[in-house]
């Protein structure tokens, strides 16, 4: 591996590795071990240019995204200075709100659309931001640890950063379950839900750069993609019966049946009466009950919404939501009963969804720009 081409107090790391072939492989390693690598607006801008110029680099074959220590990949955006920011001035649309969820999205959905391979090594934690990154990668590993989770019902925000986009992709009614609970799941059931791709136990990750290292890279995309598969497949091989049991698949019949209620109270009353005392359903029903009505109307909205739209407008879509959840205030509550104060008992707008007026709803997936004027216009569009 190459020197780093940053000091090692920088929120994120840049290496290239050399492979046997002499063709590079470029990783950015997310450095922020005590906040659980927890996605930061200059993690962002350093992401950001960094990927984009391994992009246009012919001598780069493949990147790989990791997170710094054991613990976690990324455990979310970093929401503090979004707290402060909507707390200043509650009731307006805040200019670091979307500064930090454009940028953010930009991100994503350059991952998303990445030609060459995009390895994400999703170990522990992978949670909100750190989803967003991980999703739209090319090649997308999970380990013994991996807990992946969109909790945003805890915080009155929703699933975010192309959750518009992967919730509705999921096998029957999962979306819809995991977006209503936040439910946390494992790496069989990332990889049943199409969230990962591969499973490979954390202590090979050195085999596995071993590994990448004498792939014969070459300069055409598609073999390189299929090159970096071959190996993992085999490498997954290895440790196929360390693979942790699916959560999901335990209760996939109820689960699937969601996708039939008429309507979101009928689908939360169906989760409350799905069958089982195991924690983690138990730990799904909590969540759901603990979580924002708005919030719960807006996951139920995109999931209505359906696989209309393409890749650009879900992130159109989410930032254009996100301001304006920003705006509301319930974001703003429940990040203060979370992560600020701490005390868990957030403060919501109203008691319960039945309590929600459509128009409030109406007015979150309103846009605050025209559509000349959108901060992400641009996206998805060749000139």
């Amino acid at each position: 591996m190459t020197e780093t081409t940053q000091a090692s107090e920088a929120v994120v790391l840049f290496n290239t590795i050399i492979a046997d072939n002499g063709k590079l492989i470029g990783v950015a390693t997310l450095n922020s071990e005590k906040s659980l690598n927890a996605l930061s607006l200059p993690m962002v801008e350093l992401l950001l240019p960094q990927l984009l110029a391994w992009k246009e680099d012919t001598q780069i074959a493949m990147v790989m995204l990791e997170g710094a220590g054991d613990k976690a990949f990324c455990a979310g955006g970093d929401i503090r200075d979004l707290y402060h920011s909507m707390r200043s001035e509650p009731g307006s649309f805040q200019p670091y709100v979307r500064d930090f969820f454009t940028k953010e999205y930009s991100l994503d959905y350059l991952i998303h659309t990445f030609d060459k391979p995009v390895l994400v090594w999703g170990n522990g934690i992978v949670m909100g931001g750190g989803l967003g990154l991980m999703a739209g990668a090319s090649h997308r590993i999970v380990t013994s640890t991996s807990r992946i989770a969109m909790p945003e019902m805890a915080i009155g925000l929703y699933p975010d950063v192309g959750g518009s986009w992967f919730l509705n992709r999921m096998p029957k009614g999962c979306g819809l379950f995991l977006g209503l609970t936040g439910a946390s799941i494992n790496a069989a059931d990332a990889k049943l839900i199409d969230l990962a791709d591969h499973f490979i136990p954390h202590d090979k990750k050195s085999l596995v750069i071993e590994k990448l290292k004498a792939i014969r890279w070459g300069n055409t995309v598609a073999l390189n993609h299929q090159k970096l598969s071959d190996e993992l497949l085999n490498l997954e091989e290895l440790s196929r019966n360390q693979q942790p049991a699916s959560q999901i698949r335990l209760h996939q019949t109820a689960i699937a049946a969601l996708a039939d209620t008429a309507d979101l109270t009928s689908a939360m009353q169906a989760i409350l009466a799905i069958q089982g005392d195991d924690s983690w359903l138990s730990k799904a029903k909590a969540s759901l009950q603990y979580g924002s009505p708005i919030t719960a109307h807006i996951v139920y909205r995109l999931l209505q919404l359906g696989q209309s739209k393409i890749l650009a407008d879900s992130f159109r879509l989410e930032l254009c939501l996100s301001v304006q959840c920003g705006k509301l205030g319930e974001f703003t509550e429940g990040v203060r009963a979370l992560l600020i104060d701490k005390d868990q008992k957030p403060n919501w707008l109203y008691p319960d969804v039945a309590s929600v007026p459509p128009a409030v709803i109406d007015e979150l997936f309103r846009s605050p720009w025209p559509d000349n004027e959108h901060p992400l216009c641009e996206l998805g569009k060749v000139h």
